[in-house]
């Protein structure tokens, strides 16, 4: 086979095959996705109103704050929200975002989905042509105990590592677990170092300068999250009724009272 049947052949291959996809203006959408090749925009998005998260004040103030200041350029931290799930975490990241670009603040949200943590450094790659300031979020973090090594890449590219985040760029962890990697008690038991299996487990999580908990809610602080979604929609509601369906799902939490406003809205005809 000559050369010239070869050149008409890759040819021919480049006529076929599917153009690249391009990335997206990252100058021009308030939220963004990472599919681990291309950044897509995400035109429709509706974060939570901030003013309607309720029983988490500390938290969600200590994450606009940060926020504000890396919208501005100012030194900010990386943060970790960890904690029970339904707790608020991942909608309070969605409402201070929200929150600031309804200020005029130039930021943006870009997420980016636990399987693609290998695809960091060349997301990465591409944020340092912008000079915007992103918030890039993982939510749900977690390693098992084969994932270790996926989270020293994590760690490294927070810091230290050659490949670590641009300047503009700030990650937004959520996770169930305070330190993401499991812990167990056999560790402090380990016979060659125990002390050296804990603090690697610990290294991920420290890397954080800013770590913010979020835990189970009681009776009021679910009634009163209730309340404060309905009231935006115009809504009323017996109290036990809304205990009741809390309990019936076994947990009180705002995902959960957000769920049961959803019910209520539909008991009225509402599509929300």
């Amino acid at each position: 086979m000559n050369d010239a049947l070869l050149t008409r052949i890759a040819e021919a291959l480049e006529r076929i095959a599917p153009p690249p996809a391009s990335s997206a203006d990252l100058a021009a959408a308030p939220a963004y996705v990472w599919n681990g090749a291309t950044i897509r925009a995400v035109e429709a998005f509706a974060p939570v109103d901030y003013a309607l998260l309720t029983g988490i004040d500390a938290q969600k103030q200590a994450l606009l704050e940060n926020s504000r200041r890396h919208a501005a350029g100012h030194a900010a931290h990386d943060v970790l929200l960890w904690g029970a799930r339904g707790t608020g975490k991942s909608a309070v990241v969605a409402a201070v975002i929200g929150k600031l670009q309804a200020e005029g603040q130039d930021i943006a949200l870009l997420q980016c989905a636990i399987d693609e943590l290998a695809s960091l450094p060349q997301l990465f790659t591409l944020l340092r042509d912008t000079r915007r300031p992103f918030i890039l979020f993982l939510d749900d973090l977690g390693f098992d105990e084969n994932g270790v090594g996926d989270a020293r890449a994590l760690r490294s590219l927070l810091q230290g590592g050659t490949a670590a985040r641009p300047a503009n760029v700030r990650l937004y962890v959520t996770s169930n677990r305070r330190h993401i990697v499991p812990r167990h008690l056999s560790e402090q038991d380990d016979p060659v170092n125990p002390r050296d299996v804990v603090d690697d487990k610990m290294a991920l999580s420290d890397r954080f300068g800013l770590s913010l908990g979020f835990h189970a809610i009681d009776q009021d602080a679910y009634v009163a999250i209730v309340s404060g979604y309905a009231a935006s929609l115009g809504l009323s509601f017996q109290p036990l009724d809304a205990i009741q369906w809390a309990t019936q799902r076994g947990s009180r939490s705002g995902r959960v009272a957000w769920q049961y406003v959803v019910e209520l809205a539909g008991r009225h005809g509402l599509n929300i």
